[in-house]
C-alpha cells in the first residue's frame, strides 16, 4: 500500500521551489540489538515492526567502522560543524566493555578531525558499573537512563524476563553514576508516562534522584494503534490530564528542580523560540540510525506503526547518508507545515505543536499525514502553559 511521503510528497518539486535538504547531524548507532529489560510498551520489541530479530545481537567492529567512516564522509562534504553520537540499542551496556571503550575511541579517532563530536548513551541503567563509567569519563560519554517513576510504578512495565522488577538495580546503577567523578555524565531521566500512576509522585519520585534534566515520552501509538487509555474521538485527555499537575508543580516551584524537556521546548516556542525537538515545533529533523548490521534507517520510534517502516531504500552508488537525504521519508521530516494535514495548518497553534511526534500521525490507510493521536491532549497542555505564563507575564507588568 502506497502511504504518503512515499506516495503524494512531490520532492522534485520542492527542490524546483528552492527547496534543499539539510545534512544530518545525530546519529543514534546500534551497538548492541538486545535487550536484558522485557519492558511491555517498548516499541522495539512489542509492537508492528520485528525486524530486530533479524539484526545481529552486537555491532561489528567493521560495520561500526563503516558508519563512522560514511559519517566523516557527509559531515565533510555538508559542512556539519558538530555532530551527535548515540549509543543505543536494545541495551547498549550489553555490547561489553571493551566494545565500548573501542567505538568511543575508533568515534572521536575518525571523526574529530573534521568535525566537533558529542558522545550520548541511553541505558537502562541495569549494567552500569565503575568499569562502564571509567570508559564513559576517558571518553566523555554523556549517559541518559531510563526510569518510569517509584518502584512500585516504574516496575509496572520495566521487568526483566523473569518477570523481576529492575527499579533496584537502575536505582543502584543511577547512584553510581551519581558519584562525584562521574555525575558530570548524567545528562537525565527518560520517563515513558503511564496515566495509572499519580503525576506528581512519579514527579518527585524522579526528583529523588537529582536528574539534570527529565523528558515525558508519551507513549507510541496511532490512530490505527492508539496508545493505552486514548479515546480517538478526543472527547477525553487523558495524557494532558496527567502532565498538567507536574507542569504546575514545576512551575510553581521556588526553584527550579530540574528541565523538563516538553514544557521547555512548549515554553519556547510559544515566544518565537526553535527549539530541536520531535515532539512538538517544526524544526527539521536531522537524526540517522545505524542498525547492528551497519543499515541506515529512520528513527526508531517509527517500529511502532508498520513492519518496514524505518527503512530506506537505496541505490548504493552514493553516501548513504548523502542519498538518504532526498529520499521521501527523510524530506517530509524537513519541511515544516508542509508536511502537517490542512486541518494542522488551520489550527492557530500549529508552529508550536508541530503536529505531534511524526510517529503519532499515522493512519493505515493514508500514512503520516494527519494530526496526531494526541491532538486534543497536546491542545489542551499547550493551552494550559500559555494561559498560566500570560496571566503571570500580565500580572507582572501591572505591578
Amino acid at each position: 500500500m502506497a502511504r504518503w511521503p512515499e506516495s503524494g510528497l512531490d520532492t522534485a518539486a520542492l527542490r524546483r521551489d528552492g527547496w534543499a535538504p539539510l545534512p544530518f547531524r545525530e546519529f543514534v548507532v546500534k551497538i548492541h540489538s538486545r535487550c536484558n529489560l522485557a519492558c511491555d510498551y517498548c516499541y522495539m520489541y512489542e509492537m508492528a515492526d520485528q525486524s530486530w530479530r533479524d539484526q545481529p545481537k552486537t555491532m561489528s567492529r567493521k560495520a561500526f567502522a563503516d558508519a563512522c567512516r560514511t559519517i566523516a564522509d557527509h559531515a565533510r562534504r555538508g559542512r556539519v560543524p558538530e555532530v551527535a553520537l548515540v549509543f543505543h540499542g536494545g541495551e547498549p551496556l550489553m555490547a561489553g566493555h571493551r566494545e565500548l571503550e573501542f567505538f568511543a575511541r575508533h568515534a572521536r579517532e575518525v571523526l574529530e578531525p573534521i568535525t566537533k563530536v558529542r558522545l550520548g548513551m541511553q541505558t537502562n541503567g541495569v549494567l552500569i558499573d565503575a568499569e562502564f563509567l571509567r570508559i564513559c569519563a576517558d571518553s566523555d560519554i554523556r549517559i541518559g537512563v531510563s526510569l518510569d517513576g517509584d518502584e512500585a510504578d516504574n516496575d509496572r512495565h520495566r521487568r526483566d524476563r523473569r518477570g523481576q522488577g529492575s527499579f533496584a538495580k537502575v536505582a543502584a546503577g543511577i547512584a553510581r553514576l551519581r558519584a562525584m567523578e562521574y555525575r558530570h555524565l548524567f545528562s537525565g531521566l527518560l520517563s515513558t508516562i503511564d496515566i495509572a500512576n499519580d503525576p506528581v509522585r512519579t514527579y518527585e519520585a524522579l526528583l529523588r534522584f537529582h536528574p539534570p534534566a527529565v523528558d515525558f515520552l508519551l507513549p507510541h501509538g496511532n490512530w490505527t494503534t492508539p496508545p493505552p487509555g486514548l479515546a480517538i474521538d478526543g472527547t477525553e485527555t487523558p495524557y494532558a490530564d496527567w502532565l498538567i499537575p507536574i507542569f504546575d508543580r514545576w512551575y510553581s516551584a521556588p526553584e527550579l528542580g530540574t528541565k523538563i524537556r516538553l514544557f521547555d521546548d512548549i515554553i519556547d516556542l510559544l515566544f518565537g523560540g526553535a527549539p530541536g525537538s520531535e515532539s512538538v515545533g517544526l524544526q527539521p529533523v536531522r537524526l540517522a540510525v545505524f542498525e547492528t548490521d551497519g543499515s541506515l534507517e529512520q528513527v526508531d520510534e517509527l517500529k511502532s506503526t508498520f513492519a518496514g517502516a524505518t527503512k530506506i531504500r537505496l541505490d548504493g552508488h552514493d553516501n548513504a547518508l548523502d542519498e538518504a537525504m532526498h529520499q521521501p521519508a527523510i524530506v517530509a521530516r524537513q519541511i515544516g507545515a508542509q508536511a502537517l494535514s490542512d486541518e494542522c495548518r488551520a489550527c492557530p497553534i500549529h508552529t508550536v505543536c508541530g503536529g505531534g511526534h511524526y510517529a503519532h500521525r499515522y493512519r493505515a490507510e493514508s500514512g503520516f499525514r494527519n494530526r496526531s493521536v494526541y491532538c486534543a491532549d497536546l491542545t489542551r497542555l499547550i493551552r494550559h502553559i500559555e494561559d498560566r505564563i500570560r496571566t503571570d507575564l500580565g500580572a507582572a507588568s501591572r505591578r
